[in-house]
């Protein structure tokens, strides 16, 4: 079984959120880009625990192949860290992720995939932490003609024949169907495993393929992103706290009162 998973290098939100709480994260003379000099780069988490339903799939005695894509400038770190987790190959696309909108990301993953003797199981998570959108999995899905399943907490693996388990608001659901297929996981597949010692070492001997967007034969059109950033900003934070002083129970009439006056209890007449 070939397995392609798609992973993404993101800022660190946990670093973004202190900065923007701390009115510290500015944005660029363009008016678009965040400056984020300052901000490390890591995998995002989705994507990771996608890493991770891939090595579960192996580790249930299934003989697959797991190769790791990304898009992006400098990928060393993100594919040397996905080789130490247990990718078997990893494929580095040269391309800014910035100048591309979702379905010409979708377009150059889905051509890469192709080039690279296609899969049978293609994985991602199920979004982006930068964005938050999770339509690249569908658009891939459409774009090599496989369907998609989205919200995986668990993937089985019987021949041809998969098996997975979906976290929605009303419950688990279970589905099955044939390979090829893509299916997006989600945080409720549990906490990804840290790479070895022995992995670390043994991903320093493993060099990325590296893909120029030029060899993969998409037309102008496919290239064209539909939707363009024109202006990103960082929204005001406000923090406002009141401090109620008086006994127990006058700072819990005090309390009841403002609640009451701002319409958020609504005090009812007993009948």
């Amino acid at each position: 079984m070939r397995i392609a998973v798609c992973v993404k290098a993101v800022l660190d939100p946990d670093a973004v959120n202190n900065y923007v709480l701390a009115g510290n994260l500015k944005i660029g003379a363009d008016g678009k880009t965040p400056d984020v000099s300052a901000i490390p780069q890591i995998m995002n988490g989705f994507d990771e625990q996608a890493i991770e339903a891939a090595l579960r799939i192996r580790d249930a005695g299934v003989d697959c192949t797991i190769t790791a894509i990304s898009i992006g400038p400098d990928l060393k770190s993100l594919l040397r860290h996905c080789a130490a987790l247990g990718a078997d190959k990893t494929v580095a696309i040269h391309a800014d992720p910035g100048s591309l909108d979702s379905q010409v990301t979708a377009n150059i993953l889905a051509a890469t995939i192709q080039k690279n003797g296609g899969a049978d199981l293609v994985l991602c998570g199920r979004q982006a932490s930068d964005d938050d959108q999770g339509v690249v999995p569908v658009l891939i899905g459409e774009k090599l003609g496989m369907p998609t399943v989205p919200l995986a907490r668990a993937i089985e693996v019987n021949g041809s024949i998969l098996k997975v388990t979906r976290a929605t608001p009303d419950g688990d659901e279970v589905v099955g169907g044939a390979t090829p297929a893509v299916v997006t996981i989600s945080n409720e597949l549990g906490d990804p495993r840290f790479p070895t010692a022995k992995g670390k070492m043994a991903a320093r001997k493993k060099k990325p393929v590296n893909i120029s967007i030029d060899d993969l034969g998409l037309s102008a059109q496919e290239l064209a992103p539909g939707v363009v950033l024109s202006k990103q900003y960082v929204p005001e934070v406000q923090g406002n706290c009141e401090f109620i002083e008086g006994s127990p129970a006058e700072a819990a009439r005090i309390l009841i009162d403002k609640l009451r006056a701002d319409n958020v209890v609504e005090l009812k007449k007993q009948e």
